[in-house]
Order: structure tokens, then C-alpha cells, then sequence
């Protein structure tokens, strides 16, 4: 599968960095900075990869949550993608995109009255149960409402996921899922009800897996419970293991379709139920970056700067987790490198994306960098912090561009605000 972003020869000698078969600068003078941009034929083969890798027998729900842009749904939509939700808002942006309601899942600890009633009149596939209090609002909800509400269980199967503490979400400190031990007495409440389906038991225990044995020894556990079920009388349609394959940042060794399809074949065997997984990171984390300018190079004593105007309110991940983004000047060429803190002008310290990186010595103000792996979990957890405007995002196909998001103005900043006399 080959990475979109990449470098090609120029006449005076130097490498530019494209995106399929446009070139990132001729982008950032078009569109300007900060910029989302991503590569669709890089989403259409990972998601045709998972999908064929998989199998007939498993539904493929795309995680909502990593980038919630129309023009990515609308794709996934069309290519046969489910979709994995977490709030009413996503449910709305599945449906405006043309997602098809009776493949979508709908996942989280808090869901609202008015959520599940919205899910449950758009006929969703499934609500995902996370906790008894739920399980009653949702029954009393489908009372009300005269129907059926179709449902599973989310167990936390307390396994270890080896990621980071803030979206590891298996072991038993966490607020995700219900404990296995007590599952079995809610899926007896679940069927008694003339108002609940059970139709599967669900269960995800992080994000960014590198090593997929802890999938495969929660999916055993899933498997436990589900044979344990059905010796009770209570015959289950579908698995849901969730997502998290992880994918290369900077030097990790990612999983492959194949590796993730070889781990739930062998945890799952022959059992006649119906597989669904909901991977999002792995489908569109790579397809992404954050174009950005610099405006400044700065020098506190020995520490250099390079100051952007990206900030942590485009893309948040390095500030919160921590999180290593490659950082590629456009121009590649044979110069001196100088390690460099490239920060944004946000006023907080955390605000930064990447601390003594390795940077062209000569990196002058006005260039611009790539931030690469930002397509999962960057526009979607960006923010107006400072009160500066959300960047514009622009799909390419070919040598095609398309802006898929324009960027935000200042009079929308403050239009939803009424000003008191």
C-alpha cells in the first residue's frame, strides 16, 4: 500500500513533497495555513484492504469519532463502510452523509434520552449497552416509543492493552463497559423485556494497538461469554471487538489487515455468528496531515524554536498524549540538521508538536512544514482556543483538490453569541 506523501525530484536539485500527484506547496499558496489535507485513493485502499482481509462474514463499521468530515463519511458510505457512533451529533453526520442507519452502532457510557430516541427512530443496526442504568433508559425509551430497541452488551473484559492510560479502555478502572461477571445476569434482564433485542455482545479495550495479542485474548474471553450465553438460551447474531488497530507514526512496526483478519480468525474460529470491528485510525490516520507555516525561528539561550502558526488547537495529540508526529519541510534538500522545539502561538507551555526535532539548520520563515499522520483524531478534536479560526481540509484524488471544509472566519467565532448590553 503505498503512502501518499512523498517526495519528487525538482530541476534545481532538491525533492518537493506531493500528495498523490499534487504538490503540498502548490496546496499550502492555494488554500493556506493551517491546512488539513488528505489523500481519498489512500482511504479507498485501506479500507478495500481491512474489508477484504476480514471477509464477507464481518461488517466493517468506520469509528466516527477519528474525522467526522461529510466528504470522508459520505465515502465510506459509498464504498459499503457501517459506522461506529458515540453521540446524536455523529448519528446526524452519518445520515447527512448518506450512511445507512441499519449498519451503524452506536457506542459510549453516557448516552442521552434524546440520543437513544433519535437512534432508535432512524432504525439503527445496534446500541451498544455500557452500563444496567443504561440498559433501563434505553428499555424505558423504546416503551415509550412502542418498539423493540435493538441491543448489546459492552463488556469490559479487564485485558491489558499496553497503549496509552488515555485510551486504553479494557481494564476494569476505566468507565467503559460492564464487568464480564455481571454481564450474564443483564443479558437474562435484556431478554425477559418485550421491549429490548439482543442481538450481540460488544467489547473494544483501547485505541493504537501495536501488538494485537491482547485483541486476541479479549476476543477469547468475548467468545467465553458468548458460549456461556447460549448454554442460558440466549443465542447471539453478532460479535462486536471493537477497533485500535494501530498504525506507524515514526518507527513502529503497525499491523497489517492480514495480521489483524489472522488474530480474530484464530480467536474466533468457525462460530456462526457475525463478526463487526470499528477501526478508524487504521483507516484514515495516514491519509492526513496538517500543512503549517513558519513565522518565526527563536532562540531562548541554547533552545531552538521554530515557531508555526499551527497551535495545539489544530491538532491536539502531542499536547494530550504526548504524541510523535513526523515533521517534513516541503522542500527536502541536502542540508545541515539542527534539533528544534516546533511550537505554536498559543499561550501554554503544552503547546508545542514536536520538542528537538531534527530540522533543515536552514529553515527559513515562510516555509512550510507537513505534519504527517493527522487524519485521524486531528480536525475532530481541534478547537477555537484563543479564539482562532478551525483550518480548512481539502481531499485530493489524483491531481484533483477539493475543499471539503473551508476555513473558518472570525465573524464565526463569536455567531452563536449574543452580546449583552
Amino acid at each position: 500500500m503505498t503512502f501518499p506523501f512523498h517526495y519528487r525530484q525538482l530541476l534545481h536539485g532538491g525533492e518537493q513533497l506531493c500528495v498523490e500527484d499534487l504538490s503540498l506547496a502548490d496546496l499550502a499558496e492555494r488554500y493556506a495555513t493551517p491546512t488539513y489535507v488528505y489523500s481519498e485513493s489512500y482511504l479507498r485502499q485501506r479500507f478495500h484492504a481491512f474489508t477484504h482481509a476480514l471477509g464477507p462474514q464481518t461488517t466493517l463499521c468506520y469509528a466516527v469519532k477519528a474525522n467526522a468530515n461529510l466528504s470522508i463519511l459520505n465515502r465510506l458510505a459509498r464504498w459499503g463502510a457501517g459506522f461506529d457512533i458515540v453521540s446524536g451529533g455523529e448519528l446526524a453526520r452519518v445520515l447527512r452523509a448518506g450512511g445507512d442507519p441499519t449498519r451503524v452502532v452506536f457506542s459510549g457510557v453516557g448516552k442521552s434520552r434524546d440520543e437513544i430516541r433519535r437512534a432508535l427512530e432512524a432504525e439503527i443496526y445496534c446500541l451498544n449497552v455500557e452500563s444496567p442504568a443504561e440498559l433501563a433508559r434505553i428499555e424505558q425509551v423504546a416503551a415509550e416509543l412502542g418498539c423493540r430497541a435493538p441491543i448489546a452488551m459492552r463488556v469490559n473484559p479487564d485485558v491489558e492493552a499496553s497503549t496509552h492510560p488515555y485510551i486504553a479502555t479494557g481494564l476494569r478502572e476505566t468507565k467503559f463497559g460492564i464487568p464480564m461477571a455481571e454481564a450474564p445476569l443483564l443479558y437474562e434482564r435484556a431478554a425477559r423485556s418485550r421491549h429490548l433485542e439482543v442481538l450481540g455482545v460488544a467489547c473494544h479495550i483501547g485505541s493504537q494497538l501495536l501488538d494485537l495479542a491482547p485483541i486476541a485474548e479479549a476476543a477469547r474471553r468475548v467468545v467465553q461469554l458468548y458460549e456461556a450465553l447460549g448454554r442460558q438460551g440466549i443465542h447471539l447474531q453478532h460479535l462486536d471487538l471493537g477497533g485500535g488497530v494501530g498504525i506507524r507514526y515514526h518507527d513502529e512496526q503497525a499491523p497489517t489487515p492480514a495480521d489483524y483478519a489472522a488474530i480474530l480468525d484464530a480467536a474466533l474460529g468457525d462460530l456462526p455468528v457475525r463478526r463487526v470491528v470499528e477501526l478508524g485510525r487504521a483507516l484514515v490516520g495516514n491519509a492526513g496531515a496538517l500543512l503549517t507555516r513558519v513565522e518565526y525561528r527563536k532562540y531562548n539561550g541554547n533552545r531552538a524554536f521554530c515557531v508555526v502558526d499551527a497551535a495545539m488547537n489544530d491538532l491536539l495529540r502531542p499536547s494530550l498524549y504526548g504524541a510523535w508526529h513526523e515533521i517534513w519541510p516541503l522542500e527536502r534538500r541536502a542540508a545541515a540538521q539542527a534539533p528544534m522545539d516546533v511550537v505554536g502561538p498559543v499561550c501554554e507551555s503544552g503547546d508545542f508538536f514536536a520538542k528537538a526535532r531534527p530540522l533543515p539548520a536552514d529553515l527559513r520563515e515562510g516555509e512550510v512544514l507537513a505534519i504527517l499522520g493527522a487524519g485521524a483524531y486531528g480536525f475532530a478534536m481541534s478547537s477555537q482556543y484563543n479564539s482562532r479560526p478551525r483550518a480548512a481540509e481539502i481531499l485530493v484524488h489524483g491531481t484533483d483538490a477539493r475543499v471539503i471544509r473551508r476555513r473558518e472566519t472570525l465573524g464565526e467565532l463569536w455567531a452563536a453569541e449574543e452580546p449583552c448590553a
